[in-house]
């Protein structure tokens, strides 16, 4: 594994590491949800990876790499759902509270970096087969598949799994919003807004990822060095930053 993917095992590590902390010293287990909720972000990672490595090595696109894809995008939206457990600190205003806001928002961003980092994965693989458009085609219609799924598991306590293991009563919750749009309206507008905070998040770290910083020197003329940071698959499991360097000649 390289870089990225070290720092967000390092950054889990030390959240989890915090987390663990404020409850031995404070007695309360009131967030120890977030360790489970993080275990799920990572799990969009963890399949956008496997999906990759199925696309480099095998020309086979059967069952099994279309069931990959699936998972990836049922268990997608635990990634960004980290954000909603801000409502877990609606009502805390004791000495804790700048503590127990800096960890939920810690957690959250290791999650929405995490499904970003997923979503980016999943893009590539959709601009290769079918064109750079249909690439950013797949991004918006997977946040707002995003925003669905966070509504269902927020306001409904569905989880992914349920799609398998309890897939008609779970179907029947998705219908009834789409029977009675007028009577699910305040729903509509959730799942429409966080599906576009998802895609703004998502376009926000991608065009970090392709920043382009030039460094301009020289003694006698300018001399630039560009440095494009990007994030590239390294052997289909893993990620490395790439620094390609271009000089330009002295004028």
């Amino acid at each position: 594994m390289a870089a990225p993917v070290f720092t967000l095992v390092g950054a889990s590590v030390v959240s989890v590491a915090l987390l663990s902390a404020k409850i031995i010293l404070s007695g309360q287990w009131s967030h120890v949800y977030l360790i489970w909720n993080l275990f799920l972000a990572w799990l969009p990672l963890l399949l956008a990876l496997l999906v990759c490595h199925r696309y480099e090595t095998t020309v086979d696109r059967g069952w099994k790499f279309f069931a990959l894809c699936g998972a990836w995008l049922l268990f997608f939206p635990n990634a960004p759902y980290i954000v909603t457990d801000l409502i877990h600190l609606w009502s805390r205003h004791g000495r804790h509270f700048w503590i127990d806001l800096v960890l939920v928002v810690l957690f959250a961003w290791i999650g929405l970096i995490l499904g970003c980092l997923s979503l980016w994965l999943m893009q590539r693989i959709v601009s290769r087969a079918f064109g750079g458009l249909a690439g950013w085609c797949f991004v918006a219609v997977s946040a707002g598949l995003c925003g669905f799924g966070v509504y269902l598991g927020r306001f409904l306590r569905w989880n992914s799994w349920d799609a398998v293991l309890n897939p008609l009563d779970l179907l029947g919750d998705i219908v009834q919003p789409m029977a009675h749009p007028m009577a699910h309206r305040h729903d509509a507008l959730f799942i429409a807004v966080f599906g576009l905070f998802v895609f703004l998040a998502y376009s926000t770290v991608y065009s970090l990822i392709h920043f382009r910083v030039a460094i301009d020197s020289g003694n006698d003329g300018a001399t630039s060095r560009r440095t494009d940071a990007v994030l590239a698959p390294e052997e289909g499991l893993g990620f490395a930053i790439v620094e390609l360097h271009s000089n330009q000649d002295r004028n």
